[in-house]
């Protein structure tokens, strides 16, 4: 027995397969870590179909391609979770790490709105699949890795950072406690706090107290802490809905609980239709113009690029597992599997996938080896058959997890020199522009950016990686790439 949990000692093949040992985790550890990952962020098969796809052709809100047609949630859902199961799956067996895999939130927005409007869905989904082949190819020639290591260690610190914000973001608004202000147009702040400046609903009620029990369990340094609030917050969802019938928010009840469901549902198992796989096409560049359907590719692959490098950095940083050199060993091989991420999810109509930086829950219960991503993965191929079982379980019962992870990765911020402010407003870029685009590389490439410009004018552009300017550049044309598309007609 492995000391403190159940599985094998560490000699047996799992424990040497997996480096249980070497990394200082344990079997129990590890099945906890993927547990909590996979209740983290088993969200997105709920979210995803709804952000790429509608439930009925004759909605006048439903997501249409250029030929009007639509793709049905209950088959992008079940794609979802095929592709997270299957790519969370090979990560943890190949590159051995705990970061699960599941589609891009961001990069789906922009297959919905920017991509599929212009194009049929095949062809959109045809468009991330070069993406991915085309990161597949940067990290098989070792490229990718060659700008993961270019990449100044407080510039990673700032990522891990920026990261930790973005994700308690993300739970902030996933619970309602953060919201948009309903009429913008005559207000200068752009979000408050819940509905009309308070706590209004009883969703929002149970994710407050669901991140005061989770931090309470952190802070007594109790074992699972993050686990057990996510399952407290849930009973006490379940509780409040069977006292009070608080109902789903459906888009139309603001007081509602706006994604998984805290009650019994009307079925537990069902088949997934899987119809979706394969459904992709290369017509694009015959549909649109050359330069349109190019400048389309170079967003998704710098998106997808940089969003999966940021993620692997910081999860990498909270986990111990970078060496002495900084660098996270073997990060080729596991750039290479990210990659394919982006095959599987172009190829299966469920938009690119990557690294999730959810895994970072799991990463704060112990899950250091690619075993726990094994644990991940089967519950997301579990989940296409039981998707009623795990709705049970409202995003704002698991958005506390996201809030604690992310006052864990901020703590980054203490190995950067804000002494120097050639190095402090790139890091401090890096940081905020995350949170406030709700993009990570956006964030990184803001920090990037300045931290080529501000080196450059304080002439210590010597001391600038040549691979840095290359990706400065790149980012610049990102940032461009409307005016540019503007400028060639695209």
């Amino acid at each position: 027995m492995t000391a403190g949990g159940p599985g094998p000692g560490r000699d047996s093949v799992l424990d040497r397969y997996f480096l249980i040992s070497e990394r200082g985790s344990t079997v129990g550890r590890e099945l906890r870590g993927g547990l909590v990952t996979f209740v983290t962020m088993s969200y997105i098969v709920v979210l995803n179909p709804l952000i790429l796809g509608s439930f009925n052709a004759s909605d006048p809100s439903a997501k249409r391609d250029a030929l009007g047609a639509i793709l049905p949630v209950p088959q992008v859902a079940a794609v979802t979770a095929l592709v997270a199961g299957v790519m969370t799956l090979l990560f943890g067996l190949i590159a051995k790490y705990p970061f699960a895999i599941a589609t891009g939130l961001g990069i789906n927005t922009l297959v919905a709105v920017t991509i599929a409007p212009k194009v049929s869905w095949p062809e959109a989904m045809g468009l991330v699949l070069i993406d991915g082949v085309i990161i597949v190819i940067l990290a098989v020639t070792g490229f990718r890795t060659a700008v993961f290591n270019a990449v100044p260690a407080e510039l990673k610190a700032a990522i891990a950072a920026g990261i930790g914000l973005f994700i308690c973001f993300i739970g902030l608004v996933d619970a309602g406690f953060v919201r948009r202000i309903p009429d913008a147009a005559n207000t200068t702040v752009p979000v408050g706090l819940g509905i009309d400046g308070s706590i209004a609903s009883w969703p929002t009620l149970v994710f407050v107290i669901g991140v005061v029990l989770t931090g309470v369990l952190m802070a007594r340094r109790v074992r699972a802490a993050i686990l057990l609030g996510v399952l407290g917050s849930t009973v006490l969802a379940i509780v409040v809905e069977a006292i009070v019938h608080v109902g789903p928010s459906m888009g139309t009840n603001p007081k509602g609980w706006s994604l998984g469901y805290p009650g019994l549902p009307s079925h537990v198992v069902g088949l997934p239709d899987l119809s979706l796989v394969g459904d992709v096409s290369m017509g694009a560049f015959v549909r649109l113009p050359a330069i349109a359907a190019t400048l389309l590719v170079f967003t998704l692959v710098l998106a997808n690029f940089f969003d999966a490098m940021g993620a692997m950095s910081a999860m990498g940083n909270q986990a111990g597992l970078i060496g002495r050199d900084g660098q996270l060993p073997r990060v080729g091989r596991a750039l290479v599997v990210e990659g394919l991420g982006a095959v599987a999810g172009g190829a299966a109509s469920s938009s690119s996938n990557t690294v999730y930086i959810e895994s970072a829950s799991g990463i704060a219960e112990g899950a250091r080896t690619g075993l726990a991503n094994v644990v991940t993965g089967l519950l997301f191929l579990a989940a296409m058959f039981f998707t009623p079982l795990y709705e049970v379980v409202p995003i704002e019962a698991a958005a506390p997890a996201l809030v604690v992870v992310g006052a864990l990765m901020v703590r980054q911020v203490r190995e950067i020199d804000f002494t120097d402010f050639s190095i402090a407003l790139p890091a401090f870029l890096t940081i905020v522009v995350m949170p406030f685009t709700y993009s990570i590389a956006n964030g990184i490439g803001a920090g990037f950016v300045s931290y080529a410009v501000l080196r450059l004018a304080t002439g210590k552009a010597r001391g600038v990686h040549p691979l840095m300017w290359v990706v400065a550049a790149a980012f610049v044309a990102y940032f461009a790439v409307g005016p540019i598309q503007a400028a060639f007609g695209a």
